[in-house]
């Protein structure tokens, strides 16, 4: 054990079935023999995936494993191909990307010459296969809807597991049935806003509910969204720092998308999918009767709709006991002028905290008037902070914090809407699925929303608005 500070070896969470025996000290030792020790967590696994019990089967017939990027999750899929190569296994190894399948099959292969094992083989993307003299096999595909039909293995791995969809599994779950000791090993990162999967997450779901037989899983990850500067976290969720991967290099991957470092380097499961929407159950979870007791100043969110047309104010303020009230105000079409704005804005006065005005068709028009009236509380907001609402708002839904009285336009626009995605890290806003809900007046209560969490105040009581 190294005596720097090291990460976490045991995972955050984990539901791993009972065993006595394992092979797991057979595919290190073998791992090892091509000069590279294995990390203590990689061998924690290793003795999990390969625990077996007395018939001499596989303990976990399926497994799951999720942690962040650069910690070394392609290592424990070499530990764990290099033996079932050796024992004779027949092995499917799928990827996402042709990029990935291709590069783990050279890694195989780079362990293969170091150990010295003699092996044929084909190097063609998309295409590679690695054939041993004990009749081990491993072919490396990029996954389709139709990929692996008709075949059969003892090991199917699907990497980049976030990715992997219903219509995939469809057609490779099958590949493995006619094994005698077939096992199936999912692995990756928590899925982003735009990841198209969802076998990973509801395979991790049903596991750590105890609701799949002969099924394991083990994660690293923060339950929630975590501070990106707090190093203790880093040492939480990455086993592989002090090893193979150092401070500077995650304390150079910070920018300023928090959500997209929470997920990739924090590990956290965020719970929603750019295929769904808000559902009226959801929304309907967060309604309240009675209008909440209100501390501090209320924020306003303005929003100018993209086509030109229309312009929404919403207001959000903190409750007393945490949480966070939205309602929209106003929609109005473009022609009735900014001027119903402006009074609003004056009204309100002191009670007001931030202005969050966005829409790049009206932000010069009502900046000119803002300054004629003397408010500078206003903020335009950044893309980064824009994306960081979406996800606080929807984050906010599932964890109920969000409190509104039953408004009809609104709950039209929430309840009627997909993820769209923006930039090219995972980051998502809203638009609507419906032609007569205005997007705008959703998109005017998250930025409401998303200011009472971002310009935090005293807890001065609220006349009103």
């Amino acid at each position: 054990m190294p005596d720097r500070r090291t990460g976490r070896q045991e995972p955050t969470t984990a539901f791993i079935l009972p065993y006595s025996d394992s092979v797991g000290a057979d595919a290190i030792d073998l791992y090892e023999l091509s000069g590279k020790p294995a990390e203590p967590w990689q061998e924690l696994l290793a003795y999990d995936l390969l625990a077996v019990g007395d018939d001499g089967k596989w303990i976990h017939t399926r497994f799951g494993y999720s942690i962040p990027r650069r910690n070394g999750k392609g290592e424990l899929l070499i530990i764990r191909e290099l033996y079932g190569l050796m024992v004779g296994e027949k092995i499917l190894h799928t990827a996402h990307l042709t990029s990935t399948s291709h590069s783990a099959w050279e890694r195989l292969c780079t362990a293969l010459d170091a150990i010295g094992i003699q092996y044929s083989y084909i190097r063609a993307k998309g295409s590679e296969y690695i054939r041993l003299r004990t009749g081990g096999y491993i072919s490396f595909r990029t996954r389709t809807s139709k990929g692996g039909l008709g075949e059969g293995y003892d090991l199917l791995v699907i990497d980049e597991a976030q990715e992997y969809k219903t219509d995939q599994e469809s057609a490779l779950k099958y590949v493995v049935t006619d094994s005698q000791n077939p096992q199936t090993i999912l692995c990756g990162t928590p899925p982003t806003p735009v990841s198209s999967g969802t076998v990973f997450r509801d395979f991790r779901k049903s596991v750590l509910a105890g609701e799949k037989e002969r099924a394991g899983w083990a994660e690293w990850s923060v339950e929630q969204k975590s501070d990106v500067n707090n190093r203790d976290l880093w040492y939480e969720t990455n086993p592989s720092l002090g090893y193979h991967l150092d401070e500077n290099q995650i304390a150079d991957e910070i920018g300023d998308d928090e959500i997209d470092f929470n997920i990739q380097r924090l590990g956290l499961w965020i719970k929603y999918n750019l295929k769904s929407a808000i559902s009226k159950v959801d929304w309907e979870n967060c309604r309240v009767e009675v209008l909440p007791q209100l501390v501090g100043k209320i924020s306003v969110g303005i929003k100018f709709n993209k086509n030109g047309e229309t312009v929404s104010l919403a207001v959000a303020g903190r409750t007393d006991d945490d949480n966070v009230f939205v309602e929209a105000v106003e929609n109005r079409h473009m022609r009735d002028g900014i001027a119903w704005i402006m009074d609003f804005l004056k009204a309100l006065g002191k009670n007001a905290n931030k202005v969050i005005i966005d829409g790049k068709n009206g932000q010069t028009l009502i900046e000119d008037e803002l300054k004629k009236a003397k408010i500078r509380y206003y903020v335009f907001p950044k893309v980064t902070e824009y994306i960081a609402a979406n996800a606080a708002f929807e984050q906010n839904i599932f964890q109920r914090r969000i409190r509104h009285m039953e408004q009809g336009a609104l709950t039209q626009a929430v309840t009627n809407c997909e993820k769209r995605a923006i930039g090219s890290h995972g980051g998502f806003g809203y638009q609507s699925i419906s032609a007569v809900a205005d997007q705008s007046l959703m998109d005017a209560v998250i930025l409401a929303a998303w200011a009472v969490d971002e310009y935090k105040q005293g807890k001065k009581q609220v006349a009103g608005y």
